[in-house]
């Protein structure tokens, strides 16, 4: 078994671990925190590494909270904004027009909890790569489960650097290689080739 933290749209490393493990398994009971790619990702913009934020309800009476009752704010249209971004971003890019229907039906889909939407653009992403990859959903929170723990993926700003070839990126030609960004970023770009891709990555956090 392997752990992962759902997360949005998730990093390319996260996903050649999620390819290569036997079985998935997503924590659903652990406190949510700032700074992870829970509510955010990262695609490459005209100006480089953009960031794509998901606003989400803090209430500062409460204690920690579960992901899973995390509340996506919704009085901001940040996802009109994620997908002009993307948009932006990728519409000349080769494999674009073959996911945007589908994506369309994430932005368009109003949600109440954060856990949701990660879990729906992880089954995005599994449809779009013909992964035939169930997963199953903890039900208690184990500090040092049992299992492959990836559940580090999930933090953003910790830097966890996993080596991984470099393919062609739409602004790569102003700023270069960015590696690790939202699998977005490589499903655009690569297409089919996308699973020969993360084959290749060696995901050890060891």
């Amino acid at each position: 078994m392997s752990l992962f933290i759902p997360t949005y749209f998730a990093p390319i490393s996260q996903y050649a671990a999620i390819y290569q493990a036997e079985s998935v398994t997503f924590e659903l009971e652990d406190n949510y925190q700032k700074q992870t790619y829970r509510n955010r990702c990262y695609i490459y913009g005209a100006n480089g590494k953009l960031a794509l934020n998901i606003p989400v309800k803090h209430n500062t009476t409460e204690g920690r909270k579960k992901t899973k009752d995390t509340l996506v704010e919704n009085d901001f249209p940040w996802q009109q904004q994620h997908y002009k971004s993307l948009q932006s971003a990728y519409r000349s890019s080769p494999f674009f027009e073959f996911f945007e229907e589908d994506l369309l039906n994430i932005f368009n889909k109003k949600y109440t909890f954060l856990q949701d939407l990660n879990i729906d653009t992880h089954l995005f992403v599994t449809d779009a790569l013909q992964m035939e990859q169930n997963f199953a959903k903890t039900t208690s929170y184990e500090l040092t489960p049992n299992s492959t723990d990836y559940r580090d993926l999930a933090i953003a700003k910790k830097g966890i650097e996993i080596e991984m070839d470099t393919y062609i990126q739409m602004f790569d030609d102003k700023h270069g290689f960015i590696p690790d960004l939202s699998i977005l970023d490589l499903l655009f770009m690569e297409g089919p080739n996308t699973i020969s891709f993360l084959e290749k990555i060696d995901v050890d956090l060891r």
